[in-house]
């Protein structure tokens, strides 16, 4: 099972590290990390990250993962890429995004008429692109699964190895990784939030995800 992981500078790390820790453990997984350009790719956070391999090396995926950034809706000004995603969806079984990777799959064409998520600061963002905004955790139309805000990709993950390894393979997973979070604040999505932190952070973060 070929699995692979879009890589571009200014991404969001978990948005890659929470899926591939679950989507490597899959049965005959092959992980490939493939960018523009191989090598290293800067992480908003300053984490670095490698990619193996050119995106040209690629031309198939039975599992396609497209992480998310403040910058996500960059990549539009990158039409290989672009291309690529495209050409790449139509090989997959599964085509998915964590957080504004959404966006990035909007900006490909992939997420026209379909109900997707996102991060809760970009939600309205995806109109733009022609997708139905859905809230939701994870939202699935057809092939395509969308995660929202950053963590989300691992549930997203934990959903995908069930499909493809079934439920007892997928709570091995799950427990392997000890995935049992307990957060100190009840407050990880915007409905929960307390309005003053919720409006000041949405405040923040809307100008980064604006895809004019």
């Amino acid at each position: 099972m070929q699995i692979v992981f879009l890589l571009y500078n200014g991404m969001t790390a978990l948005d890659l590290i929470g899926p591939h820790e679950i989507l490597c453990r899959l049965p005959g997984a092959k992980i490939q990390r493939a960018a523009e350009r191989p090598g290293l790719i800067h992480t908003d956070s300053g984490l670095m990250l490698n990619a193996e391999y050119t995106l040209s090396n690629i031309s198939h995926a039975d599992i396609l993962v497209i992480p998310g950034a403040g910058n996500a809706t960059t990549l539009r000004k990158t039409p290989k890429t672009l291309e690529w995603i495209r050409s790449i969806h139509a090989t997959t079984t599964w085509t998915t995004s964590v957080c504004t990777g959404s966006l990035i799959l909007g900006a490909a064409g992939i997420l026209s008429g379909l109900r997707a998520t996102t991060h809760w600061a970009a939600f309205d963002r995806l109109e733009y692109w022609g997708a139905q905004p859905t809230h939701g955790r994870i939202v699935e139309d057809g092939r395509v699964i969308t995660a929202a805000g950053v963590s989300a990709g691992i549930d997203m993950a934990l959903n995908l190895a069930i499909k493809v390894a079934g439920a007892q393979f997928a709570q091995a997973i799950q427990l392997g990784i000890e995935y049992d979070p307990e957060p100190p604040f009840d407050m990880g999505s915007f409905k929960k939030a307390d309005s003053p932190i919720r409006n000041a952070l949405q405040v923040r973060m809307a100008a980064d995800f604006e895809p004019k």
